[in-house]
């Protein structure tokens, strides 16, 4: 059954910590008096496989709610697009026919993916976009138990990026495979691109001051209802209640990956949904979550990725080699 869409208008204390942090983060802010007062509006709807909440401080909330209609419908149309959980997506016809034949993508999808293949270059396919195949393998939102080995190693350490051929053909983006075990698989960036796409609807509605989050990629626009940069905090890999660090956010993106939301438990040992590409297996790390701070929801959305399971020097090294802004801002 689907989850209804909710709408709030919020005004919260100092020390409250409003839930805008789905997932990984959690947004601090307090109300003000300017003029007429301006009130954070908020709306959540479930998308991309997750929950979407937008919030708008503006002072009349019938014009935030139609630009937050906008938004919203700007994330459901690039799910529709990039989704591998429909075969009628882009994502899923590429993944269904593309090894055999060209596939015709949007110029939406086909900028993701450039940006994808341009992060799996860079990180020498620590990021890597086309590892569907083994993400539906382990499948940790169903199993309760490991896959066989035999099945893992023949997906391993194949470099399943550099079987994506993106180029364009009759002036569309197409999409084929060179190689017949690459899938796509976005969820490492789309959901980053999704945030970007509703910021930049919510700026065309003339808004200023607001945050679009989804499932953890968060932008914060402009400022909080005090006039002050939006405070995010991140939520501690052990105890999701307590929060690890605080980050204050004025234009500028956060996301993070963690492997304690998504996981399954079995012999004593946990396989969550972050997978190794060089053992085709859930990454082996003493670091449970990776937060990155960039001028773009989708660099740190991809950035957070590539860096799960290094120590924060070398994670931070990787990541400056493809976008100078995206800094680690907390790990552990």
């Amino acid at each position: 059954m689907q989850q209804p869409e909710t709408v709030t208008t919020f005004r919260p204390s100092r020390r409250q910590v409003i839930a805008l942090g789905i997932g990984a983060l959690a947004v601090a802010s307090i109300p003000f008096v300017r003029g007429r007062r301006r009130r954070l509006v908020r709306r959540t709807i479930p998308v991309m496989g997750t929950l979407a909440e937008i919030g708008v401080v503006h002072s009349d909330e019938y014009y935030s709610q139609q630009a937050m209609d906008a938004a919203f419908a700007e994330l459901r149309l690039i799910d529709r697009l990039m989704t591998r959980f429909d075969e009628r997506s882009e994502v899923g016809l590429a993944n269904g026919t593309a090894a055999t034949d060209g596939v015709p993508v949007s110029e939406r999808t086909a900028h993701v993916l450039g940006e994808a293949l341009a992060w799996a270059e860079v990180t020498h396919g620590r990021f890597d976009p086309c590892l569907g195949n083994v993400v539906r393998l382990w499948d940790v939102g169903n199993r309760s138990a490991p896959p066989a080995e035999r099945d893992v190693h023949r997906l391993a350490g194949r470099g399943l990026y550099r079987g994506l051929d993106l180029s364009r053909s009759g002036g569309r983006p197409t999409v084929r495979f060179t190689d017949r075990d690459a899938a796509l698989d976005l969820g490492g960036i789309a959901k980053g691109y999704g945030v970007d796409r509703a910021v930049q609807v919510l700026r065309e509605w003339g808004i200023e001051h607001g945050l679009v989050n989804v499932g953890g990629d968060l932008y914060a626009m402009g400022l909080a209802e005090d006039g002050e940069p939006w405070t995010a905090g991140v939520r501690s890999p052990h105890d999701p209640d307590q929060l690890t660090d605080r980050i204050e956010l004025s234009d500028a993106a956060v996301a993070t990956s963690g492997d304690y939301l998504q996981y399954f438990q079995h012999g004593g040992e946990k396989y969550h949904h972050l997978i190794d590409p060089t053992t085709g297996a859930p990454w082996q790390s003493a670091v449970h979550s990776v937060t990155v701070r960039a001028d773009r929801c989708i660099t740190a959305d991809a950035a957070a990725t590539a860096a799960f399971g290094l120590g924060r020097g070398e994670a931070q090294g990787l990541i400056s080699r493809r976008s100078s802004d995206a800094t680690i801002v907390s790990a552990a």
